[in-house]
């Protein structure tokens, strides 16, 4: 495994994170526990999770993730040998049973920090993350920002940074970061920063090789102001493990369970895929592996969150670690790139 200094921090994560979204959903108690063993033996240290977690966000599943993988820290006492992270849950109509009001106010960045410190049985989170903006934008599957006036939008970056400041003081917080955000909400926390307030450290956004978008304007303020970038769904949703193609739905995937998550299930998104597969097939790779490998061997990526329902997928995908695409290979992934950009944003 290859390890990497996460910048602003005296952290050091492995290059591949475990997340952790179907415990408790897709995968049981016992099953979440033999992913985080076997992860941990293959060298990941890094751990993501979320208050919503687990996926679909549901009441009675809500905080499912963090409690399994709570139990499993009590159980091995390895705390200090994991890098921990988890996230507040923004505005979301969806997610009224998480909390009445979803906002980034002290009350409920105190509700849900403590909470989750309580499930997952630690005193404090290694990073901290805002799951999404309070403020709208477009993300999860939109491509365009709607460009309207919006009652809905504080510029209340300041504010946000410094009540997250307090619990860096106390010690229950130790980085934080955000998470679904745009060049211009991260660049307004960088200005806070320049002006004496707590740095954000890091971005975790979707990223795979059907949806490059960060790489117009989000890489640049990357690498500019020296932040960590967390790519999720390097394999969008399983699409490009290639199991959906010519629209088969296995049993048990998540699209054949959870039908609404078809963000990744575009017609162009297809195509693309196809054409990828063509190329791992040539040069003697998976589709599962050239794709998270792709996305390991960006200059900007600091770690790359896989997600398994199977120990079999999660040992291909940590295995993905070991793998290295040739200059050919990449040439040949830029080509369709150039020719079916972003398919599924």
């Amino acid at each position: 495994m290859e390890y990497i200094n996460f910048p602003n921090t005296d952290l050091t994560v492995s290059k591949i994170c475990l997340g952790t979204m179907t415990w408790g959903e897709q995968n049981s108690e016992a099953e979440g526990h033999a992913q985080l063993d076997y992860a941990i033996e293959q060298g990941v240290n890094f751990i993501d999770t979320a208050e919503m977690y687990s996926v679909p966000g549901r009441a009675e599943s809500q905080g499912s993730t963090e409690r399994i993988i709570g139990s499993w820290l009590k159980q091995t006492n390895k705390r200090g040998k994991i890098i921990l992270a988890s996230k507040i849950a923004g505005p979301n109509r969806s997610f009224q049973h998480i909390r009445t009001k979803l906002d980034f106010s002290k009350a409920s960045i105190e509700d849900a920090l403590h909470k989750s410190l309580a499930r997952l049985q630690t005193d404090y989170l290694d990073l901290y993350q805002l799951h999404w903006p309070e403020r709208p934008v477009n993300i999860f599957g939109v491509r365009d920002f709607q460009y309207e006036t919006d009652s809905r939008y504080a510029d209340n970056f300041a504010e946000i940074l410094d009540r997250l400041e307090g619990f860096v003081k106390e010690g229950k917080i130790r980085h934080v970061g955000l998470s679904n955000e745009t060049p211009f909400g991260t660049m307004r926390y960088m200005e806070e920063a320049r002006n004496g307030r707590l740095k954000m450290v890091s971005i975790q956004n979707a990223y795979n090789l059907l949806n490059r978008r960060d790489e117009i304007g989000l890489t640049e303020v990357l690498l500019r102001e020296n932040l960590a970038y967390l790519p999720y769904s390097p394999l969008a949703f399983g699409q490009l493990t290639g199991k959906y193609l010519n629209w088969a739905m296995p049993k048990a995937a998540r699209v054949t369970l959870f039908p609404n998550y078809s963000r990744y299930h575009t017609i162009g998104a297809f195509k693309a895929t196809e054409k990828y597969q063509e190329i791992a097939q040539r040069h003697g790779l998976s589709l599962t592996q050239m794709a998270l490998a792709f996305i390991r061997q960006q200059p900007f990526v600091t770690s790359t969150i896989i997600g398994a329902t199977t120990l079999k997928q999660l040992s291909e995908n940590i295995d993905s670690a070991k793998v290295m695409l040739s200059e050919k290979v990449l040439q040949e992934i830029q080509a369709v790139h150039e020719l079916l950009p972003n398919p599924a944003p």
